[in-house]
């Protein structure tokens, strides 16, 4: 056999030369959202369980909850909870097999994101 020089590559895809196209974006943030609302279940256990222990307790649990770090975290789940909502509803349009050209996967893309904040606002508004 002849010798053969072996070509040096990166291994594909790359991070040096990929580009994220919007679907592997909301395809990511759909797992962070749904990682992230684990951190507000966490904070509203320990806010019922410090309820249910003592005043003391409680006092500081729900002084973390009202508190700007608080408002920050629920806020944020909020979001996450609409942005999960609406891509779990883009999946179940895949499923059925619709929408898996191009255009209309960005098109749902960023339906999903404008609507998750467009939603949380009004959310927001009305509560």
């Amino acid at each position: 056999m002849a010798d053969t020089k072996p070509v040096e590559r990166p291994l594909s895809p790359h991070l040096q030369i990929y580009r994220p196209q919007l679907t592997s974006i909301t395809s990511i943030l759909t797992r962070i959202t749904g990682n992230g609302l684990i951190v507000a279940v966490l904070l509203i256990v320990w806010w019922l369980l410090a309820a249910s222990t003592s005043d003391a307790y409680f006092a500081v649990a729900n002084a973390v909850v009202t508190s700007w770090f608080g408002k920050l975290i629920f806020t944020l789940s909020l979001w996450a909870v609409w942005y999960h909502y609406l891509a779990g509803l883009r999946h179940f349009y895949f499923d059925a097999g619709k929408g898996m050209d191009i255009p209309t996967a960005e098109k749902l893309g960023w339906g999903l994101i404008i609507g998750s904040v467009v939603l949380t606002v009004i959310t927001l508004l009305l509560v």
